[in-house]
């Protein structure tokens, strides 16, 4: 036994050193002070906000916090062993002393207690609230995992949501969807962890929180949205890559205006529900909709579609991600990536038959990105070397400036460690590379003749379809001299 001394420091140290006098306190101990002095020599990067590197951010936010509060629950476990194992011995304890306030060595032992606490509870709580603060962030969503969520992290990137945190869609206001997603990602680190995550992710359709809740805390989709006039531009196979334009005049409506696609799925009074026979809700046999207003309720069913079929699927109210389902995370096909990369100049459209080429190249399969970057822009020169060499000779440089582009847009949209190639995840938006649109709007007919329209012109007007030079566009000035 630890014999008490009389007056000075040793006996104000004495609580401490017999609370410490076994290994497992002792272990805990060092545990809480060296997380302690650590975090200590992170403070500074708190000051600056400097948590860009994701394993900092897991040293700091999630390793030390785990150290710390592990040292805290040892200092006590070792404290009740070594009573039981004293007792056990039968050795005379004097375990604390006395219990009456008079005594100063039970006052100094609650003092002790008190400023220890005090101090754990202040470190503790930055700690976990910088951890939470920390895997809320874009840093540790897109990068600390980042076999695991790179497709998504990549796309994200180059999105219009770039400048908004992964949590305000995921998440969005409120505690019980923070303490859901909590609960949700517990799963998720396990199978990171174990490596039994899906490959490729899926789309989380399913558990994603209501667009009213998240999308519409900035965007409005019953305010009013006149037309719009989009030019939509894309390259021939030919040899000469002939630019040709497409001009939609998009009925975009919302509000009271009873037109437009927001103002037919949006309008108030409007509820429109689906059921859906896949998971990710691309087949959509049976379509209600209802109007309070009016009080029309009208029920549409696929053409191969029955109320028995249909009767225990699972149904939906429709609501923003159902056509905006990609609004951030967005892959492009091989077709659009190359038709953009050459309407920007990024790919040379003077390079003959290199919209046909360079499509090939997309789609081939390749092993790896590392294959990737090498393969592609050594078969892009071999094709002109062979096929063009006086192509090849003027224009070298441009062929390995379109080479780099092709691997840029493969290295985007393709990730085969993840499963992730070209239309693994469908883009509702449109009609072009997906169903989208048409998952409803194939002209189905309800029970008194009523039809979901797959007219274009109920949701934009066409004033142009692959047309080199659209007289509209020169009409409005938008049509430059030179054709570009």
């Amino acid at each position: 036994m630890i014999r008490m001394v009389e007056g000075g420091v040793r006996q104000w140290l004495s609580p401490l050193v017999y609370l410490s006098s076994n290994w497992i306190s002792l272990l805990g101990v060092v545990a809480v002070t060296t997380a302690s002095i650590l975090w200590l020599l992170h403070l500074p990067l708190y000051l600056r906000g400097d948590v860009d590197n994701p394993y900092t951010g897991i040293l700091t936010f999630l390793v030390l916090p785990g150290v710390f509060f592990v040292g805290l629950v040892l200092i006590p476990l070792g404290i009740v062993r070594e009573i039981r194992r004293r007792r056990k011995r039968g050795e005379p304890a004097r375990v604390f002393p006395p219990l009456e306030w008079h005594n100063p060595e039970l006052r100094r032992l609650v003092a002790f207690f008190g400023v220890t606490t005090l101090a754990n509870l202040i470190i503790g709580s930055q700690l976990t609230y910088r951890a939470v603060h920390y895997m809320d962030s874009v840093t540790f969503c897109g990068k600390t995992c980042h076999k695991v969520m790179a497709p998504e992290f990549t796309a994200y990137q180059g999105s219009p949501h770039s400048r908004v945190a992964c949590v305000a869609c995921h998440i969005g206001p409120g505690a019980s969807w923070f303490v859901r997603s909590k609960l949700s990602g517990v799963g998720q680190v396990f199978a990171t962890i174990l490596n039994t995550y899906p490959r490729p992710i899926p789309t989380p359709v399913a558990n994603l929180r209501p667009a009213r809740e998240t999308c519409e805390q900035c965007h409005w989709p019953q305010k009013f949205g006149a037309d719009r006039l989009r030019i939509l531009t894309k390259f021939a196979e030919d040899e000469a890559n002939t630019r040709m334009l497409t001009v939609l005049l998009m009925h975009i409506g919302g509000g009271h205006e009873k037109r437009g696609i927001h103002g037919a799925h949006l309008d108030p009074g409007v509820t429109i529900e689906y059921a859906h026979a896949d998971p990710g809700r691309q087949t959509i046999p049976w379509v209600r909709y209802s109007n309070s207003i009016t009080g029309r309720t009208t029920v549409y069913l696929a053409a191969d579609a029955t109320p028995e079929t249909v009767r225990n699927l699972p149904r939906r109210v429709m609501d923003c991600m159902d056509c905006h389902n990609r609004p951030t995370h967005a892959f492009d096909s091989p077709t659009a990536a190359v038709d953009r990369a050459m309407a920007q100049g990024q790919i040379p459209p003077t390079l003959p038959w290199i919209r046909k080429v360079g499509v090939e190249l997309l789609q081939k399969e390749y092993s790896d990105r590392d294959a990737v970057a090498r393969l592609i822009p050594a078969a892009l020169e071999q094709y002109y070397r062979k096929e063009h060499p006086a192509v090849f000779a003027k224009f070298r440089d441009e062929i390995v400036r379109a080479g780099r582009a092709l691997v840029e847009i493969h290295q985007r949209n393709v990730f085969p460690e993840m499963k992730v190639t070209w239309g693994t995840y469908p883009n509702n938006i449109g009609h072009m590379d997906f169903p989208g649109c048409f998952r409803c709007h194939d002209d189905r007919t309800s029970a008194d003749g009523r039809k979901i329209t797959q007219d274009c012109n109920s949701c934009h007007r066409v004033l142009a379809m692959d047309e080199p030079a659209p007289k509209i566009l020169s009409d409005l000035g938008l049509l430059q001299a030179n054709g570009h």
